[in-house]
């Protein structure tokens, strides 16, 4: 019987050990590039490597350098343009057909939820040629609204699974009470189902403002323009010349990146609980 007690304890230790292990070795991951581009940003000078430096005087010359001799403030612009209009309209079009695809049944419901993941499944950088040429068969290089198209129709395959999913949690008892009280479908979707899926909404409303302020690819091939570019672009233009790379702007520049998104998910960090709570609640 001791034995087995000190079998169970060394167990339990050694679990406790390796999970410890991994969340540290996951932290420095995560921590380290992240103090490495903060001690760039605050570094005097023009330094052309990424480093890790403490002992140096910081100030904020990179920042004041970055909004005056560069056209990152039109790339910010440009940027909040392109993930504003594609959250609003994703988050739109992947909520009604997430909602559609759960309640209601249609003919070819299956099949195109089954086309949806085929979709998913190739790359886009795969479609990148064909992304151009359809910008320019619609003379639409250096136009935010294409951009913004691309990004939403890439987003709403495997976000309208998500989002079916989640519908498929609530309970379908709930819809038929509301039908006996004579509530109607857009009453039902909008006061009884919709506040219960809150924290996927909120989850696809993060992740589709996002996706603008990190992607390169995409951008690059839309907008050709130095005025027309997203902040990826723009910062990429910082140290894509050997020759003259401003690593301390570039920087700078991404840890401004993290500003709206940060506060746009404390913006929606409610919706993540009250959601919880109003699905445990009303479910």
């Amino acid at each position: 019987m001791k034995n087995l007690t000190t079998s169970a304890k060394f167990s339990k230790f050694l679990g406790r050990f390796f999970t410890y292990l991994f969340l540290i070795t996951l932290s420095v991951i995560i921590i380290y590039p992240l103090a490495i581009t903060v001690t760039s940003a605050f570094q005097p000078g023009n330094t052309t490597a990424f480093s890790l430096r403490f002992d140096t005087k910081w100030t904020l010359e990179n920042f004041r350098r970055l909004f005056e001799e560069t056209r990152y403030l039109t790339w910010y612009k440009n940027t909040l343009i392109v993930a504003i209009t594609t959250m609003v309209a994703q988050v739109f079009i992947v909520t009604i057909a997430g909602y559609a695809y759960s309640r209601y049944n249609f003919i070819g419901r299956k099949q195109s939820l089954l086309v949806f993941l085929v979709i998913q499944m190739v790359p886009t950088t795969a479609a990148l040629t064909a992304f151009f040429v359809m910008a320019l068969l619609l003379d639409a290089i250096n136009e935010f609204w294409f951009l913004s198209f691309l990004y939403i129709g890439g987003g709403i395959p495997m976000n309208t699974w998500l989002m079916k999913g989640y519908f498929d949690t609530v309970p379908y008892d709930l819809d038929e009470s509301a039908k006996l009280d004579g509530a109607g479908h857009f009453r039902i979707f909008g006061q009884i189902v919709l506040p219960l899926v809150r924290p996927m909404i909120a989850v696809q409303a993060l992740w589709a403002f996002m996706g603008p302020f990190g992607d390169y690819m995409l951008s690059k091939f839309i907008l050709r323009n130095q005025e027309y570019y997203t902040v990826a672009v723009g910062l990429q233009t910082f140290i894509n010349d050997t020759r003259n790379q401003r690593v301390a702007l570039f920087a700078a520049g991404a840890i401004l990146i993290a500003l709206p998104i940060s506060i746009l998910f404390f913006m929606l960090q409610k919706n993540f609980v009250s959601g919880l709570v109003a699905g445990g609640t009303k479910g």
